[in-house]
């Protein structure tokens, strides 16, 4: 059997028919639910991305072992308490690859994260969804839900957590929305009580966020990225193109002091107009006023938020500056009550000066991460 019918033959209880999409719902249901969502919304706080499977760019990706039992202890070392776990599913699929080889995969995190006392979010990552496409697309991924939910119907909900769509794109977002509560609905029939993220279009954007209506599901935490300063964050990231070609951006800014030019490639971009507004959005400030949003959304709704995704392309910017940000971040995050996840562990937004180890871990950061050293 193909990975193509591994997917849509193992949730035939959610209908192809068009006219059977169900729109999305609004109204809240039980306030019990609700507050398991908000304590287990907390028990992922200081959690840790791993960028694995999602590199869609290494051929030889199910190869290898990227977690071990060392990674496992340090990263109980350093405090972290939740990994998050992106998988391209669909990728994978195309690709003619056995869902049960992926999954093998998965399976291996899901003991260790056992076995160490650590959460784990399972992520759709890197799908096709898309305006033109979205209601075919949206079964593709409920069928997918649909097969991990039976799968780990045995692990705690308190352990597992499903985030139903990495960065769902620049969308219609009642389109998005549908096919939210549509997934959603699709993982109910297989499973009632596992915990559910779910983040807004325009890839987890803070802003669609902050119009988006919750979904008629007491049991989710929504989810949400934060790159900004993107000016900052992912200086010199070459997969952005020019409007980030501007490097050595230090953060916080400080008038006067170390403060690169323009470069010329950004100029007539986006990057020349973050340029010139760095000076008031380069600060601790500017971050607690953007997080705010979501936070007065969540308070709005009564639910919970997550910050599933932060850090600093480790490239150009500078190690103080990493610190620095990677600090303010923790800091603001903690003074709204939201929990937050660091992208990543071990590539390229990594915290670690080289292969992830204490030794390999700056002194800033260890106190921008909280870490004190018993020893």
């Amino acid at each position: 059997m193909t990975a193509k019918h591994y997917l849509f033959l193992t949730c035939l209880m959610f209908s192809t028919a068009p006219a059977h999409y169900m729109f999305a719902k609004n109204k809240p249901k039980n306030q019990s639910v609700r507050q398991i969502a908000f304590q287990r919304a907390k028990s992922l706080n200081n959690g840790v991305n791993i960028s694995w499977l999602e590199q869609t760019w290494d051929q030889h990706i199910l190869d290898t072992v990227e977690v071990t039992k060392t990674d496992f202890v340090l990263l109980k070392t350093l405090g972290f308490k939740s990994i998050r776990l992106p998988v391209a599913f669909a990728y994978f699929a195309e690709h003619q690859i056995p869902l049960e080889t992926v999954c093998s995969h998965v399976d291996r995190l899901v003991k260790q994260c056992g076995l160490y006392g650590m959460k784990l979010i399972i992520v759709y990552h890197s799908g096709n969804l898309a305006d033109d496409n979205y209601t075919g697309e949206t079964q593709k991924i409920a069928d997918l839900w649909c097969f991990l939910a039976k799968r780990y119907q045995n692990v705690s909900a308190n352990e597992l957590f499903f985030d139903i769509y990495n960065e769902p794109p620049h969308m219609d977002p009642q389109k998005w929305k549908d096919a939210s509560y549509n997934i959603v609905n699709a993982i109910r029939k297989v499973d009632k009580n596992r915990t559910l993220l779910v983040g807004a279009s325009n890839f987890n954007s803070i802003y669609e966020l902050s119009r988006f209506v919750r979904l008629a599901d007491e049991n989710i935490i929504y989810s949400f990225h934060f790159y900004e300063p993107f000016f900052f964050t992912h200086q010199g990231a070459e997969w952005i193109g020019d409007q980030v070609a501007t490097i050595g951006v230090p953060f916080p800014y400080e008038r006067g002091k170390n403060f690169p030019p323009l470069n010329s490639k950004a100029k007539n971009t986006p990057g020349e107009s973050h340029y010139n507004e760095y000076p008031r959005d380069g600060n601790e400030q500017s971050i607690h006023d953007k997080l705010t949003i979501v936070k007065n959304w969540a308070n709005n709704y009564d639910v919970p938020v997550i910050c599933s995704e932060y850090g600093v392309y480790n490239k150009y910017a500078d190690a103080d500056s990493r610190c620095n940000y990677i600090k303010a971040m923790r800091t603001e995050l903690k003074a709204l009550n939201i929990p937050g996840i660091l992208w990543d562990y071990n590539t390229n937004f990594s915290i670690f000066n080289g292969k992830p180890s204490i030794q390999n871990l700056p002194d800033c950061m260890k106190n921008a991460i909280g870490y004190i050293q018993t020893n």
